[in-house]
Formats: structure tokens, C-alpha cells, sequence
């Protein structure tokens, strides 16, 4: 596993690397599949910002924390990724279970909402589409603790959206053309 440590607004020392890649590498024993791990340390005035992206298997596990001590942060963002991780393990053995409900989700119709005044584009997030089956899809949108999801479907190679509805249900956007 590759782990990548970057720092905002502080020098990334050798021992604080040391210690962020050896925290790291203790998840690469249960997830075989990590291919990288992006590290982002960041300090504002008197807060300690530790941020840890994971990429396994062409899904993504992400956390931050922050305190008033570095190397507290990063303990504690290496106890919210590896809650995720036993989270993800679990959904990847109860995951066949699920299908029959994701697949009575995405037979709904799906919600339009109007607006009024058009909002600006503020921010663009430009990533790789992994194909996926949309089980994985919402696995996915879970672990990144997100309302949607955007991927391509294994099944048509068409991009799809997985998104959460207000009723606690999943809804999955399908393009006809």
C-alpha cells in the first residue's frame, strides 16, 4: 500500500510521517485490496486537522478529525476509519441480502424538485468512474457518508445516481437514451 502524507499550512516532519504511515499501514491487514492512502494534515491557529482518504478496491473510505494536538487528530481519525472499515466488511457479507431492496428501490419513480432561483456552481469535483453494480453504489454512498452517489453501471457501462430519499428509502437515477 502507497501512502501519500501532505500538509496545509505545516511542515510535514519525518517523525510525524513515521508515525501517520505506520497508523495508516495497520488497516492494510483487513482490507488486502487498499491500493492508497492520501494523509492531509492541516493547521489552522490552534486546530489540528488530520485527514485520511483510503482507496480500496476502486471504493473510497474517508475521515477527518480535528483537536488541539496532531498526532491525537490522527489517532482519531484512524478510530473513525477503522469503524468504517469493520462497517464495510459487514455490508460486504450482508450485501446479497440487501439486493432484493435495492432493486424494489430503484423501480420507484423518481422525485423532481423545481427551483425558483437557479444556485451557482461553487465548487467541481472531477473523479474516475468505477464500474459497479448498484449494491456497491450504495455501499459506497454509505461508507462516504453521502446523500448521492454518482457511478457507472456494470450491468449498461451508463452512469447512474444512487441517492438517499427523505424517507430513508434509496432511489437510483437511470438515463433512457
Amino acid at each position: 500500500m502507497q501512502v501519500i502524507v501532505n500538509g496545509r499550512h505545516i511542515d510535514v516532519t519525518d517523525a510525524l510521517r513515521n508515525y501517520a504511515e505506520s497508523k495508516v499501514k495497520k488497516i492494510e491487514k483487513y482490507l488486502p485490496g487498499t491500493t492508497e492512502a492520501v494523509v492531509t494534515l492541516s493547521v489552522q491557529k490552534y486546530r489540528h486537522n488530520a485527514e485520511i482518504l483510503i482507496k480500496v478496491n476502486g471504493l473510497l473510505i474517508q475521515a477527518e478529525d480535528e483537536t488541539g494536538e496532531m498526532y491525537s487528530a490522527i489517532d482519531k481519525v484512524m478510530d473513525k476509519i477503522e469503524r468504517q472499515v469493520k462497517r464495510y466488511k459487514e455490508k460486504l457479507l450482508n450485501r446479497h441480502k440487501n439486493s432484493e431492496s435495492i432493486k424494489a428501490a430503484s423501480e420507484e419513480a423518481v422525485e423532481e424538485a423545481v427551483d425558483k432561483d437557479m444556485p451557482k456552481i461553487i465548487k467541481t469535483k472531477r473523479f474516475a468512474l468505477k464500474p459497479m453494480l448498484p449494491d456497491e453504489a450504495v455501499m459506497q454512498m454509505e461508507l462516504l457518508h453521502k446523500d448521492f452517489f454518482v457511478f457507472t453501471n456494470a450491468g449498461d457501462n451508463k452512469v447512474n445516481v444512487i441517492y438517499r430519499r427523505r424517507d430513508g428509502n434509496i432511489g437510483l437515477i437511470e438515463p433512457i437514451a
